[in-house]
């Protein structure tokens, strides 16, 4: 039955199923975050250090959890109960990390939609309106989630290997066409081109350090599950290695390409405009500064926008979907329903969330702090909870379960030695050739360590955050609340996995096809 799954359910091929994780990888964090870290930082020197940190944190996990997934050919919570029933709570974090991620994830997807649908209008200006118009920011919202899920209903290869392999060429072929012509605008350029990738190793700094570890880590969709599912989808001829090169190889092109796309842009409309301390990062460059850039130039202007945004919903809409495949297929495996009526199901429940998210932000963004969780809008909130504190916890799971649980050694030394773990790794179809003992050393002592230090940093930084002109740092009872909330949730995770999951089936992928056939008998 599991060859039947995964030539009906898993991907057809190896090119789908590296475009469609590198989909999942690639989003909003490549288009904003990326390039502001990288002119904040030292330019080239945190991009040499960002590239360092993938190949040390972020290909090591997503080894760990695509295996963890190929080898129970089943959700996250399966696959750990797979490797020992106490830790598949590990797979129950996992689902629930990505589902918070869909509710306010899906508000921004909304508004690349509204940006795209309304360059030719004309979008300099409109933010606080737009997010002001709780009505608007609603149907957009409603407009993108529905994109994502009629490509989940769809199914894994009909659905989103398919549309994997249209949206991302389409994606970097846009992002390329914006780059070279942001290079050509002229004046202000080689002074963006200065900003963004000048090496300046002294701008670096500790901080830099941390963020690009921590770039690395969300860039790649780490510790949310996206590869666990991805990875119970994919079948024994896809090879792992070279996929996750491939994955990780064009996650970083189209980082970098994004900056060259932007920065150029914007010193070339403060040359041209005489404009000063325009926004350089985070939400505000994408929805505010990019919109007077592009006004800037004209007519063509607005045709580069339309294109620009273009290709910001296809990054958001391809993460969006793989978060929404994670929570789809444990909701499919464990209670037995059809894809249809899980996803909307899933849908439904993460859109009515997304309300007052989007709510929230609008009013801030309009200078109304109302509506505030813990001192923040709710999207910075849930932002913080999952992508700082819940996230690495996530990837430190998976790191622990493959590197410590997976054998039980007669010899209590073997334990502790990595060579044992690449043979152990071998006999469980996980052949890496050379790499291979790096990796044993790597999961088992280097990367968990790596991600601790992402972890304690992380949220050492929300509960002593540094003030915004003196740098100095005082403690945060917002802060703090936020931290709890997010240990709360997995203490939440914990209870409901022992009381509910751990002695009852969870599912598998042979089992959603069996739902899928009696379907097609039923019709």
């Amino acid at each position: 039955m599991e060859n039947k799954t995964q030539k009906r359910n898993g991907f057809a091929s190896g090119i789908g199923f590296i475009l469609a994780a590198a989909g999942s990888a690639i989003g909003l964090g490549n288009l904003w975050s990326f390039p502001y870290k990288t002119a904040k930082y030292g330019g080239a020197a945190f991009v040499f250090t960002y590239i360092l940190s993938v190949l040390i944190i972020g290909v090591i996990v997503m080894v760990a959890e695509l295996h963890i997934g190929r080898r129970s050919q089943a959700n996250p919570v399966s696959a750990y109960k797979k490797v020992n029933k106490n830790v598949g709570w590990l797979g129950l974090f996992a689902v629930l990390i990505p589902f918070f991620i869909i509710c306010y994830y899906s508000v921004l997807g909304g508004y690349t939609v509204k940006y795209a649908m309304n360059s030719f209008a004309g979008n300099a200006g409109i933010l606080e309106t737009f997010t002001g118009n709780a009505g608007e920011v609603i149907m957009y919202t409603a407009i993108f989630m529905i994109l994502a899920i009629l490509v989940v209903m769809a199914g894994v290869k009909g659905g989103i290997e398919k549309a994997s392999k249209v949206l991302m060429p389409t994606l970097f072929f846009i992002l390329v066409a914006v780059a070279v012509y942001s290079l050509f605008l002229g004046e202000g350029v080689s002074e963006g081109l200065n900003f963004y990738l000048n090496p300046d190793f002294s701008e670096l700094g500790f901080d830099g350090i941390l963020a690009a570890m921590s770039q690395a880590f969300f860039s790649l969709s780490l510790g949310m599950g996206i590869m666990v599912s991805y990875g119970s989808y994919a079948g024994k001829e896809i090879k792992v290695g070279q996929s996750i090169s491939m994955i990780c190889i064009f996650d970083t092109m189209v980082a970098l390409l994004a900056g060259l796309a932007i920065f150029p842009a914007v010193y070339h409309y403060q040359a041209v405009s005489g404009a000063t301390n325009v926004e350089t990062g985070g939400l505000l460059l994408m929805f505010q500064t990019l919109p007077l850039v592009f006004e800037g130039m004209g007519t063509f202007g607005q045709i580069l926008s339309f294109f620009f945004f273009a290709m910001v919903v296809i990054a958001a809409l391809t993460s969006v979907i793989s978060l929404l495949e994670v929570v789809t297929q444990l909701v499919i495996q464990k209670f037995h329903v059809q894809r249809k009526k899980a996803i909307l199901v899933v849908a439904a429940i993460c859109f009515a969330i997304s309300i007052p998210i989007g709510i929230s932000l609008g009013l801030v963004l309009n200078g109304d702090k109302s509506m505030l969780i813990c001192g923040q809008n709710w999207l910075d909130f849930f932002d913080l909870v999952t992508n700082v504190v819940l996230m690495p916890l996530g990837a430190l799971g998976a790191c622990m379960v493959l590197g410590w649980m997976l054998d039980k050694p007669a010899k209590k030394s073997d334990m502790f030695n990595p060579m044992y773990l690449n043979e152990t790794l071998k006999k469980d179809g996980l052949n890496l050739g050379w790499f291979g003992k790096v990796f044993a050393v790597m999961v088992k002592y280097v990367t968990p360590l790596l991600i601790l230090v992402v972890e304690i940093f992380g949220v050492f930084d929300i509960i002593m955050p540094a003030n915004s002109i003196t740098g100095i740092r005082a403690f945060s009872s917002n802060g703090l609340g936020i931290v709890l909330t997010a240990y709360g949730l997995c203490v939440v995770a914990i209870a409901v996995y022992f009381m509910f999951f751990k002695k009852s089936e969870t599912g598998n992928n042979a089992d959603e096809l069996l739902i899928e056939e009696k379907q097609v008998k039923a019709e």
